[in-house]
């Protein structure tokens, strides 16, 4: 049954109605917000000037920790690399030896690598680490000039020397076994701890070597 023609045109009417009430209101609506904000205090960061202050559960930059006495806590196991869904990090595991210790347990984390231009900050390898050597600090500088130095290497990860530390390698407390450290028995090198010569890195028994916290060690022999 086809349409009336008073029908068709007082729908169309009511049509028209509201569509221009929409193109009244929907600026309206639009400048209400701008008004709104316009005696809202403004909020002006003096970046990098002030340092911004990040909340304390911050996903940062990562860092390798290490025990109490000095040595590392990663132990190579390569599965922070396996949790990254954006594949960035690279790990190449180890074993210790009595000459050269850089981790409790029988490996260590030879090679590790970070690639932040990759890197989304997700957290998930934090939550695969199963000795707590890998967390995230609140560090989030990390822009560049290059791809090259978004690659940060173990070096630049590993945390520094706090007192009573002894850089790696060196001996496993005397007495103590890898569950010990973990039990947190450990809280201090040995008194008498000495730095081994880090042979896979090329060094000689003669070199004198140079911490992470700017200390000069004698390499032990």
């Amino acid at each position: 049954m086809s349409e009336s023609p008073e029908s068709s045109g007082t729908s169309g009417a009511s049509g028209s109605s509201g569509s221009s009430e929409e193109k009244f209101q929907n600026p309206v609506a639009g400048f209400g917000v701008t008004f709104k904000a316009m005696f809202k205090k403004r909020l002006t960061e003096q970046y990098p000037e002030t340092p911004k202050v990040t909340a304390p559960r911050f996903h940062g930059r990562h860092q390798l920790n290490r025990h109490p006495d000095g040595l590392e806590k990663c132990v190579g196991c390569e599965l922070c690399a396996w949790a990254c869904p954006a594949d960035a990090i690279y790990v190449e595991g180890a074993d210790n030896t009595d000459e050269e210790r850089y981790s409790p347990g029988e490996r260590y984390g030879r090679v590790y690598q970070i690639n932040y231009a990759r890197c989304i900050l997700c957290g998930l390898c934090i939550e695969a680490c199963p000795t707590r050597a890998l967390t995230m600090t609140n560090d989030f500088e990390l822009a560049n000039t290059t791809r090259e130095s978004l690659i940060y290497t173990k070096d630049e990860l590993l945390a520094g020397l706090e007192e009573g530390m002894v850089d790696t390698p060196h001996a496993i407390f005397p007495g103590m076994d890898e569950q010990d450290y973990y039990r947190g028995l450990v809280t201090e090198a040995a008194p008498g701890t000495e730095r081994q010569t880090a042979v896979s890195k090329g060094e000689k028994p003669d070199d004198t070597h140079r911490g992470n916290n700017g200390s000069a060690q004698e390499v032990g022999t």
